[in-house]
């Protein structure tokens, strides 16, 4: 991803070779079969199949004959389309024979997560009072650089070629050493490339919460876009703002959210 203000792409600093993420990334894929379908004696081969392609199938329904839910987790290097492309298509492969057009070609991606959207959204806009200073001045200082867009909506599905999906990431970067800055410039540059970020990539940015040793962001991503893809972006692009520093852990945590919980989808 090419940093903003750069007319040429800089060498990045954090790639998935030296970065060590940690993730929880998980989701509701629904697709519609042609005809109406009750057996899933195809189902422990397609769990086997799409290992391979770093997605896992945890559980699979029918909740009608025509329609399949599948609960997913992923690998960050894997975006949403390489998610339904490894199951719609390695189970058209697995069924072929029997079935060689079974699928419809729309679908439903949700992503999910172990806290439902509005929970999350909230936890990233108000960081400032899970984490207050001792110093009401800097206290205050910080509050100007909190990012909340109430017109964001992330419960919104978004319309792609075939289909329908909600894909929603909570992203975290934390300062080498837990370093702090405070300081009024670094702050607005890293606010600023936050939202130039987002601009750019298209993403629907809902919450950001700045803190003086690690950032929380809370955003809508596109389905060709890897977790992998839009962590290293923001990593790379704010290291940019201070001027191509390793300012953060060669690391970031990256998870899925969305209108429902795991408690919800079994």
């Amino acid at each position: 991803m090419k940093s903003i203000g750069q007319n040429q792409d800089p060498k990045p600093i954090y790639t998935p070779n030296n970065c060590n993420p940690s993730y929880k990334l998980l989701w509701s894929l629904t697709l519609f079969w042609r005809e109406p379908h009750t057996s899933d004696n195809w189902l422990n081969e397609l769990k086997s199949s799409t290992e391979k392609d770093g997605v896992r199938i945890l559980n699979h329904r029918t909740t009608q004959p025509r329609i399949s839910q599948f609960l997913i987790s992923t690998k960050p290097a894997v975006s949403p389309r390489d998610l339904i492309k490894s199951v719609k298509g390695r189970l058209q492969y697995i069924i072929r024979e029997i079935n060689p057009k079974a699928f419809q070609r729309n679908y439903f991606l949700h992503s999910i997560g172990a806290a439902k959207r509005e929970v999350v959204e909230e936890y990233v806009a108000h960081q400032l009072d899970h984490h207050r200073m001792a110093d009401h001045k800097v206290q205050a200082k910080l509050s100007r650089y909190q990012i909340r867009n109430h017109d964001v909506d992330l419960s919104q599905s978004i319309n792609s070629a075939h289909g329908k999906y909600i894909y929603n990431l909570h992203l975290v970067v934390v300062n080498v050493g837990r370093w702090v800055e405070i300081r009024d410039d670094i702050l607005d540059k890293i606010r600023n490339m936050i939202i130039a970020l987002a601009n750019k990539q298209e993403h629907r940015l809902s919450a950001a919460g700045i803190f003086p040793d690690h950032i929380h962001i809370a955003l809508g991503c596109s389905i060709n876009e890897s977790p992998q893809d839009v962590a290293l972006g923001y990593l790379n692009n704010l290291a940019y703002a201070w001027g191509m520093k390793a300012i953060y852990q060669s690391g970031y945590y990256v998870g899925t959210f969305g209108e429902y919980d795991t408690g919800a989808i079994g």
